[in-house]
């Protein structure tokens, strides 16, 4: 079972993020907020208004074959979905069904979402998640190459560049249906959690984890100062 069950529904919730399964009760939200000023979403899979069903239906049916875990990000403040993202590409150790590696990804949130604190705490939710409870030796991240926007981002959560796999995943990129994209690869190990932990934390206004799904982490575990 590559996606363990995290709490009670699977929703991880922080201060301004509620991180909900996805489904088609997002579909109203999600598709009016996909409408917004598209400009930073050349590289990233963002479906529009009239597609946002079909995008559902894909990742609901990927969560089917237990590839995937996505979830609509629903702004507490406004208590609408304005974005996604999911869990990914789990990996099990070949000898026993223990999963020990993770991907982040299949992550955009509406222009109006972007730059408020969201997607700072919805890394911080799913990483914790991944490492506290699942107990994961490894998270990974990846974007385009040519994406400069999201790989800054990325690299302002702490994960580490780990360098370019040449045409490694699919673009999404206009006009490029049905090519490869080479890609951008980022990690954070588990012995590098916990200084990143403290410095997203940092960032969110060293706001205290309210997720159900993240404890505080384990006694011992190094702080280091920013």
């Amino acid at each position: 079972m590559p996606f363990p069950v995290t709490c009670a529904a699977g929703v991880l919730e922080g201060d301004l993020v509620r991180l909900e399964p996805l489904g088609h009760r997002h579909a109203a939200d999600l598709a009016a907020v996909a409408e917004e000023d598209r400009a930073s979403y050349r590289f990233t899979w963002v479906p529009t208004a009239a597609e946002v069903g079909n995008y559902i239906d894909a990742q609901l049916a990927r969560a089917a074959q237990r590839t995937l875990l996505p979830y609509a990000q629903v702004a507490k403040a406004s208590g609408h979905a304005v974005g996604a993202t999911a869990y990914w590409d789990p990996r099990l150790l070949p000898d026993r069904d223990v999963l020990y590696a993770v991907e982040v990804g299949f992550t955009w949130l509406a222009a109006s979402a972007q730059r408020t604190g969201l997607n700072t705490e919805a890394k911080f939710l799913l990483f914790a998640n991944a490492f506290e409870v699942w107990k994961v030796a490894r998270v990974d991240l990846k974007t385009d190459a040519r994406n400069t926007v999201s790989r800054m981002a990325i690299e302002r959560t702490g994960a580490r560049f780990e360098g370019v796999l040449r045409r490694w995943s699919r673009s999404w990129a206009p006009g490029e249906a049905g090519l490869l994209r080479d890609s951008a690869m980022y990690s954070i190990i588990d012995s590098e959690w916990p200084a990143c932990r403290t410095a997203l934390q940092a960032r969110l206004g060293s706001r205290e984890c309210r997720t159900r799904a993240c404890p505080p982490p384990p006694s011992g575990a190094v702080r280091p100062t920013e």
